[in-house]
């Protein structure tokens, strides 16, 4: 190894930071592992090592995988290459691929992307054999067309996301420098070479992972090796319900109001989910806010229950763990309670003021669901694909799998997705339209409405109208339920842009507040995730009502000292509300809701069936570190050189160390002086 050039501000003298240059940014790909097998990315215990090369287009994969002379190579890719066709050919030429760098684009690709698969969740969803089999696996309609599978894929090598800045251009001079091979002459050593960690602890499927997790198994010592995907699930009552009080209520019926809250994509930190979430749960936020006044004032005969689920991504595990505790008296409610579900998925897009109404072809034969098809398109301008079309992938698929409940699924599709970019790094802010002028400030842009807010406005406000009727509201009341756009435009800039703004800090704590987009990644259990605490903190706030008590009493969970109750009731949150001008001290307050948590972990890993087939298996790999750094490494025969002078070396001073020893008494001896010698 050569010592290279340093980026700039670097000054120390250790030995380490003059042979390396740290890369800061750096996202991997990851290990995930379900009941059958195991998907993704990972590195070797010492992390992989490779001779950089820059594919510039898919014709130069010949260097890598064949003629080049110095392999392994560790690829940097531009986003536009990184494809299912690049990506396998690398794969199955993975003797010669150290790993792989994908540079991120700053603007979005023209062509569609998604490394989901086609067909999403359609093992978990009620379309199995034995419901209705002309419907399983996606056979009437292919959902995601796109899809090229990539996340679903194993790499025996690491996969990284590099941000496109002057770390990455450094990369670049890097090859451009030392390996840029000239007339297909083999570049001269030095070569820029690039050392990628990533190892992931799990192996196989989840079964072996979490066997060897059990601290009750018969190893020594027994290490985590892998965790469980999962959350919590936010939900809140237009109705106080007791949360201890579990199980069946006597003369209680709820509609429930639900939508997605998490994404993915092949990359770990990133999953943005513009369209294929927060379109969805943005607005039924807002169609909570627009009905808080009016079902406090006029009072429904039925509940509505806000729900925004986590882990669906991964075969519906918010959704599963929710219906598993309503059979299983482990929820507030139980599906005898529940009336209709009426679900809002991917809304983003809808066009032409025409949105889809999607229901189970199966489930209304039966006749149940008609009169909620009936109030709903009273109340909404929307079309049905028809009787043939099956739901698609949606978490009220996991309630029809367990009861024949009536209900809808709203889409801005009839059949295949509109979004061209499901459950990949592209389905962000732009892709969603959320833009702004460029002579903005970050303030100005929060309150900044894009016609994206102004469209799921008119959505929410629909959706609104028509819960309202299905938890037997008035008609005539229906035209003091609108939705509020401010908030529509404020919701999408904190998810999409960055939470950091005045109105996220009004009402949320200040250790969730980031610069940059939201990460709709579910995560594992143990961690509550960044999209669930903000969304909590916002569906109490757009629900709830300031109560005049002190912060203690808040953080306490009551009204006052003697209160015992209404923490079975309500939940309590201190939020820091404004700052005034020429203050550094916040007025904060007390917001008292009926939002509340619950489990989103898979039944699977409660019951410990590991080989579950019913429900989600999905768990994530543990791992130490994860880390990039490039450097210059010298020809193996210069390598070998070195090795065999500084071995020689060693030889030659244990042999003049012996020969030294040896002959010590005779190199620095000194003859006795007499006794009597006088001076």
């Amino acid at each position: 190894m050569l010592t290279i050039f340093f980026l700039p501000g670097i000054s120390s003298n250790s030995v380490e930071k003059k042979i390396y240059v740290n890369l800061n940014y750096t996202i991997p790909c990851v290990r995930l592992l379900n009941a059958t097998h195991q998907i993704g990315c990972q590195s070797s215990l010492s992390g992989n090592v490779g001779v950089l090369h820059v594919l510039d287009s898919e014709d130069n994969l010949e260097w890598v995988l064949n003629s080049g002379p110095n392999p392994p190579y560790l690829v940097i890719l531009d986003y536009l290459l990184f494809t299912r066709a690049v990506m396998m050919k690398l794969k199955n030429g993975s003797n010669r691929v150290a790993g792989v760098a994908v540079v991120a684009p700053t603007i979005n690709p023209s062509t569609g992307f998604s490394p989901h698969t086609t067909c999403p969740n359609e093992n978990t969803g009620v379309y199995v054999e034995d419901y209705d089999p002309a419907f399983a696996h996606c056979n009437v309609t292919v959902w995601n067309p796109l899809g090229n599978g990539l996340s679903y894929e194993q790499f025996n090598f690491p996969i990284f996301s590099l941000k496109d800045d002057n770390e990455t251009q450094l990369i670049r001079q890097c090859y451009i420098n030392h390996n840029l091979a000239v007339n297909n002459n083999a570049p001269q050593y030095p070569l820029c070479a690039m050392q990628m960690y990533s190892h992931m602890s799990a192996v196989t499927d989840t079964s072996t992972c979490m066997r060897r997790s059990d601290k009750n198994s018969f190893s020594i010592s027994p290490e985590m090796v892998c965790d469980p995907l999962g959350d919590f699930n936010v939900w809140a009552a237009t109705r106080p319900l007791n949360v201890t009080s579990k199980g069946h209520k006597m003369w209680e019926s709820v509609v429930i109001a639900a939508a997605r809250l998490d994404s993915r994509s092949f990359f770990f930190d990133i999953a943005p989910g513009g369209e294929s979430g927060v379109s969805g749960f943005v607005t039924l936020l807002a169609a909570a806010h627009a009905l808080r006044n009016i079902t406090q004032e006029n009072h429904p005969n039925r509940t509505i229950l806000y729900t925004l689920f986590q882990g669906e991504t991964f075969d519906y595990i918010g959704s599963s763990r929710m219906v598993y505790d309503m059979q299983n008296d482990e929820f507030a409610v139980d599906l005898d309670n529940v009336h209709s579900v009426l679900e809002i998925g991917q809304v983003g897009f809808w066009s032409d003021s025409k949105l889809w109404l999607h229901s189970d072809p199966v489930s209304r034969k039966n006749g149940s669901i008609n009169d909620e098809l009936a109030a709903n398109q009273s109340a909404i301008p929307v079309e049905e694909p028809g009787f043939s079309q099956p739901l698609p992938p949606s978490s009220f698929q996991r309630f029809l799998r367990a009861h024949p409940i009536p209900g809808v699924v709203i889409e801005d599709h009839r059949s295949a997705f509109t979004n061209r970019f499901y459950e990949s790094m592209y389905d962000n802010a732009e892709y969603l339209k959320v833009s702004y002028p460029s002579n903005m400030t970050q303030e100005e842009q929060l309150d900044f409405l894009t016609d994206t807010a102004k469209s799921l406005t008119e959505v929410a406000t629909m959706v609104a109208r028509t819960l309202y009727l299905q938890a037997g509201g008035a008609e005539t009341q229906l035209g003091n339920i609108n939705a509020d756009p401010q908030i529509v435009t404020r919701m999408l800039y904190g998810f999409l842009v960055q939470s950091n703004n005045s109105w996220f800090q009004q009402i949320i704590p200040s250790e969730w507040i980031t610069n940059k987009p939201t990460n709709f990644y579910v995560g594992v259990t143990g961690q509550s995730s960044e999209a669930t605490f903000l969304v909590q903190y916002l569906l109490a706030n757009l629900t709830g009502s300031i109560v005049n008590i002190t912060q203690e009493n808040c953080q306490n969970q009551r009204e006052d000292q003697d209160d015992k109750e209404s923490k079975h009731i309500y939940t309590y949150m201190w939020v820091q509300g404004t700052l005034p001008l020429n203050s550094t001290e916040r007025h904060g307050f007390c917001v008292r809701s009926t939002v509340h948590l619950s489990k989103a972990v898979s039944p699977a890993f409660h019951l410990q069936e590991y080989n579950s087939k019913d429900y989600s298996t999905w768990t994530e790999s543990r791992w130490k570190s994860i880390k990039g750094r490039i450097f210059l490494v010298a020809s193996h025969d210069l390598e070998m050189l070195t090795l065999g002078v500084g071995f020689g070396v060693l030889l030659t001073s244990l042999l003049l160390t012996y020969i030294v020893s040896s002959k010590a008494d005779i190199l620095f001896g000194s003859e006795r002086e007499p006794s009597n010698a006088t001076y």
